[in-house]
């Protein structure tokens, strides 16, 4: 119910900008029906729009004119009454006006009322302006031309006519309307919308609302009754107003009940046909509700509603009902039961005032009206205005509506209103439990804290709260807090001291707290800036990676000369093994940083890098800034291992939350969820590792330097186990100072035939295997004796207590061996340690014969041999299939080519490539061979188990195929590498060094590679190089030559 429902009979302007107000409130009015009191060209010839509308100074006009100085009897005089008077002659013409008027309305048609609808907006809005040169000059006139309610106290007519038949019905939900309180609804079918601004514009605002049975119904017409209650009240249509928001369609409707009517039925035909006979003067005109009363309309007047309720009826689709009237059952407002009831009821509602400020305002508005002494004296409006106030139920409200009998209606109002009063009575309880309890814990707060303040001036100790208080703060000096961090820091300590320690807050404060403290603010690590220092460590931890070694005193230098370091973002990259991980140790050793290693491979939550908000149960920060707190330093050396190895989940993409994490342009502010301040990590050293960059993002792996970590070679492997893996493994398996060895030439079978991975690691678990069985062999021969001289612990184990006795009792005596005993680990007995040779070698073929090419391959691993073979599977002709000369012109065209081998699809396109630049070849230089004509090609990959992809083994495909089509071997010694197109070009490739590596490994004197990896070959370390000649190749054309197939 609107919060400013007035009476009908407001009388003063203050009363009538109330209602204004409440039916305005935030909308924008659009459509104003003109004041009632004006004529509508429709209808100019009505008895009615004639005595309003004629000023002109003729004396019928005249006569008609409402006098507003009259008595009250002169100013209810009937309108029909005055019309008799006059003389025929005038009727006669007003008929013939009349019908002239009507036929020129019907030729018109739609577009003459969509211009007058388009004028009155214009006109509407400039009044809304105040551009309207018509408008009013009186404030109280403009506000009744806006709302169109008459003056009562003045003993104006009301101009709601009291016989209306036939009307627009509006189905409304969950509350009916009661006569004489506004109300508001809310239209959403554009044809009732249409039918209603129509209504309007023609002076006939008038509608009759029924509550719909079905609450959950919400429909802006019916079909049949039986979806509405019968009774319903009939309304006058205040203001029709739509909302600012072009995307919301829906219409506001200011409706103001006046009197209950029932529903007769929906009227399907024309409601003008009914009453044709009343222009021709024919039938009788229809009654008022109360015979023999006159309330100012007329027979003339229900014809000419009933027309436009027709006429509007062609053009829109709603639901005109015929009605009737209905009146309260007579009674006796002097009846004690009534009385009784309605001073319960004003009780009633003064109690509920005093609880409900919702009802205060609305009695309050009410009261403003001057009317309320009307209201509380009339038993039926007190019912409706008593009912209209509650929150009773749909069917509650409608049983009183629907109720005639005065007394009945007050008993059951005042039931409703009584359920509201248990309700506002509850309501105040629960509100004065709640304050009950809010006003306890601040008189225990209050109590407490003068407590402290007591035990403070005896000086008796302060509970725990003040000294982690204290503590905090004590910490905080020691610090260097930014400006922001400290102001943080402040105001978190501010809030754990008004905290109780019960409460679960004060745990996560004091968490947060104690991390903001923990963070090493202003705390930096005193960097060695010296260069000698640093190269000697590097090289007391790893064998070669002269490159990572080169970057690193690089750094140093640049710090040297600057007098201070920025962090740096640095990514090695290579196979497994290599010491990616190990190299980042010694990296923090040399420069004098602290270490702190985490892993991010197969992290899929983005929550280990920016964390929650300290407000989830739980929550912590996150890596960076616990590994802050661990090293205890603002300039660590953080590597985060597997990098390229990030998930991603519904939880995040990790890989994201690093990019602010390693950007040097972001992370001097790092903002970590939990912290919630900014973290300056500008002067971290990141290392990442990677086994490749190919899974890594892209704008992750532009801000990092990528430096490569190539294989091992034989050699290098050799130095490494003699410097660093064998002394390890030894003094692991505890035969440190023994004269038990690993000889070179068990160290170099090792490599050869058991290790040639590009990496250290499975050399390093073969070598402590080797130790382990030696020390083994050691303890089986019974040569080692006890380390510990045991000569004198009689008399103190006598001393000793019984529990360290036993303790002593139960650790291992440590053992030495004897300087006597000598084990040399030879290569002929390594498979007695190790198990026979996995690699007897990496050549497939001494003699390789024709279709058979070694190429190169690099894997994550390293490089690999890669063998090509071609075999001819079928001859699909009679001809000759080998030889410079054989020819054959029969069968042209049907030989193929088939591949196995896990060829991955690139692969596989070099294979068909390599197919069609081999038979062009050989059609230009062998034009007489039919060799690729009569023979069905197989060509084949080892190592089928393994996927294999790539664009590099073209070339080796293409020389397998052209040694089966010449039937002549190439130089075993020979490997090859390196993109074909189709015209014959070789295209760059990548790993050359690794591949350069595997090639040395099998024994391989000459490489050809594309002459666009001509600067990567001049890079490569001699001894990489030693004892390879390396052959650059531009076209295809120049490897048979190199080859042999010259």
């Amino acid at each position: 119910f609107m919060a400013g429902s007035l009476s009908a009979t407001a009388t003063t302007a203050q009363s009538l900008a109330a209602a204004k107000r409440s039916l305005v409130g935030q909308r924008r009015p659009v459509l104003l029906s003109s004041p009632i009191t004006e004529p509508k060209r429709w209808f100019q010839n009505s008895v009615v729009t004639r005595k309003k509308r004629d000023d002109d100074g003729n004396d019928e006009s005249k006569g008609l004119k409402k006098n507003p100085k009259a008595s009250d009897e002169e100013s209810k005089k009937p309108v029909q009454q005055e019309a008799e008077d006059k003389d025929e002659g005038v009727k006669e013409s007003e008929n013939k006006d009349n019908a002239e008027a009507e036929e020129a309305e019907e030729k018109g048609g739609r577009r003459r009322r969509v211009q007058r609808r388009s004028e009155n907006d214009k006109a509407a809005a400039d009044t809304a302006e105040g551009k309207g040169s018509q408008a009013p000059r009186d404030p109280l006139a403009q506000l009744k031309r806006a709302v169109g309610v008459a003056d009562y106290a003045q003993g104006q007519q009301s101009f709601i006519p009291d016989n209306y038949p036939n009307v627009m019905m509006l189905p409304i939900t969950r509350r009916p309307l009661f006569p004489s309180l506004y109300k508001s609804i809310q239209v959403q079918d554009p044809q009732v919308i249409g039918a209603l601004r129509e209504l309007v514009e023609r002076g006939e605002p008038y509608v009759a609302t029924f509550m719909l049975k079905d609450d959950e119904k919400d429909v802006d017409s019916i079909k049949n009754t039986g979806e509405v209650h019968e009774i319903g009240v009939f309304s006058r249509i205040m203001s029709i107003y739509v909302s600012p928001n072009p995307e919301d369609k829906h219409l506001t409707v200011a409706l103001y009940p006046w009197r209950r009517v029932r529903m007769k039925r929906i009227l399907d035909a024309p409601a003008a046909k009914a009453d044709e006979a009343a222009d021709k003067g024919s039938s009788e005109v229809p009654k008022t509700a109360a015979e023999g009363e006159d309330a100012g309309s007329t027979g003339s007047e229900v014809v000419d509603a009933s027309k436009v309720l027709d006429s509007i009826k062609a053009d829109y689709d709603f639901t005109a009902i015929e009605v009737e009237n209905i009146e309260d059952e007579p009674y006796d407002a002097k009846d004690a039961t009534i009385s009784a009831t309605m001073s319960e009821i004003v009780s009633v509602l003064r109690e509920i005032t005093t609880m409900n400020p919702m009802f205060r305002e609305q009695i309050h508005h009410f009261a403003s009206a001057q009317v309320s002494k009307a209201v509380f004296e009339n038993p039926s409006k007190l019912a409706d205005f008593a009912a209209a106030l509650s929150g009773g139920s749909s069917e509650e409200l409608q049983d009183i509506l629907s109720d005639l009998n005065v007394a009945t209606r007050l008993e059951k109002a005042l039931v409703v209103l009584k359920k509201e009063l248990m309700n506002a009575q509850l309501q105040n309880k629960i509100s004065k439990d709640v304050e009950a309890k809010i006003s306890k814990r601040q008189r225990d707060f209050y109590l407490m804290e003068q407590l402290k303040g007591i035990k403070r001036e005896l000086g008796l100790e302060s509970d725990g709260k003040d000294k982690l208080i204290e503590q905090f703060k004590a910490k905080a000096e020691t610090l260097q807090m930014p400006a922001e961090v400290k102001k943080v820091f402040d105001e978190e300590v501010g809030k754990l001291a008004h905290l109780e320690p019960a409460a679960s807050e004060f745990n996560v404060t004091r968490n947060y707290l104690d991390w903001l403290t923990q963070i090493p603010w202003g705390k930096y690590s005193v960097e060695d800036y010296d260069l000698q220092r640093a190269k000697v460590v590097l090289d007391e931890d790893h064998y070669g990676l002269e490159d990572v070694k080169q970057r690193i005193l690089e750094f140093i230098a640049v710090g040297k000369l600057r007098g201070a370091v920025q962090g740096k973002i640095l990514c090695f990259v290579g196979p497994p093994g290599v010491g990616k991980t190990s190299i980042g140790k010694s990296i923090a050793r040399s420069l004098s940083r602290e270490f702190y290693r985490f892993s991010v491979g197969g992290l899929t939550d983005v929550a280990e890098i920016k964390v929650h908000r300290r407000t989830y149960v739980g929550a912590m920060p996150g890596k960076v800034v616990q590994a802050l707190k661990r090293v205890q330093t603002e300039n660590p050396l953080l590597l985060i291992d597997e990098i390229d190895k990030l998930g991603r989940g519904h939880q995040g993409d990790p890989a994201s939350a690093l990019l602010e994490l390693l950007d040097p342009e972001q992370n001097n502010a790092f903002l970590d969820h939990y912290m919630d301040v900014p973290v300056d990590l500008s002067r971290v050293l990141f290392v990442c590792t990677a086994n490749v960059t190919d899974t890594i993002p892209g704008p992750l792996l532009d801000r990092m330097e990528v430096i490569r970590l190539s294989g091992y070679m034989a050699d290098e492997k050799l130095s490494i186990a003699q410097r660093y893996l064998a002394p390890q493994a030894k003094e692991a398996a505890g035969l440190e100072g023994s004269a038990v060895t690993l000889s070179d030439e068990a160290v170099g079978a090792l490599v050869r035939n058991y290790c040639r991975e590009s990496g250290v690691r499975n050399l390093k678990k073969h070598i402590e295997k080797i130790f382990r069985k030696a020390a083994l062999k050691v303890v089986e021969s019974g040569v080692a004796v006890d380390a510990v001289d045991t000569a004198d612990s009689g008399a103190e184990s006598k001393e000793a207590d019984a529990a360290d006795a036993k303790a002593e009792a139960a650790k291992p005596r440590r053992m030495t061996v004897p300087s006597s005993y000598s084990l040399e680990i030879s290569a002929a007995g390594l498979k007695d340690y190790v198990g026979p040779p996995v690699f007897e070698s990496d050549r497939l073929y001494e003699q390789t014969p024709a279709g058979v090419v070694m190429g190169l391959a690099w894997t994550s691993m390293g490089g690999s041999a890669l063998y090509i073979e071609s075999v001819v599977e079928a001859t699909v002709s009679n001809g000759s299939s080998s030889g410079e000369g054989s020819s054959d012109d029969d069968g042209a065209g049907r030989g193929r080519l088939h591949t196995t081998g896990q060829l991955g699809d690139v692969m596989k396109e070099s294979s068909v490539l390599a197919y069609t630049y081999v038979r062009s070849l050989m059609n230009r230089r062998y034009p007489m061979n039919k060799f690729f004509s009569n023979n069905i090609i197989h060509l084949h990959v080892p190592e089928g188990a393994t996927p294999k992809d790539g664009p590099s083994a073209g070339v080796t495909m293409t020389t397998a195929l052209l040694s089966l089509a010449l039937n002549r071997p190439v130089r075993p010694d020979v490997a090859m590498t390196g993109e074909l197109t189709l015209t014959g070009r070789v295209l760059k490739i990548g790993g050359l060094k690794e591949k350069t590596i595997a090639a040395r490994r099998s024994g391989v004197t000459r490489i050809l590679f594309p002459k666009a990896n001509l600067a990567d070959w001049e890079e490569l370390p001699d001894n990489v190089k030693q004892g390879i000649e390396g052959c650059p190749i531009e076209w295809y054309e120049q490897i048979p030559a190199l080859v042999g197939l010259d």
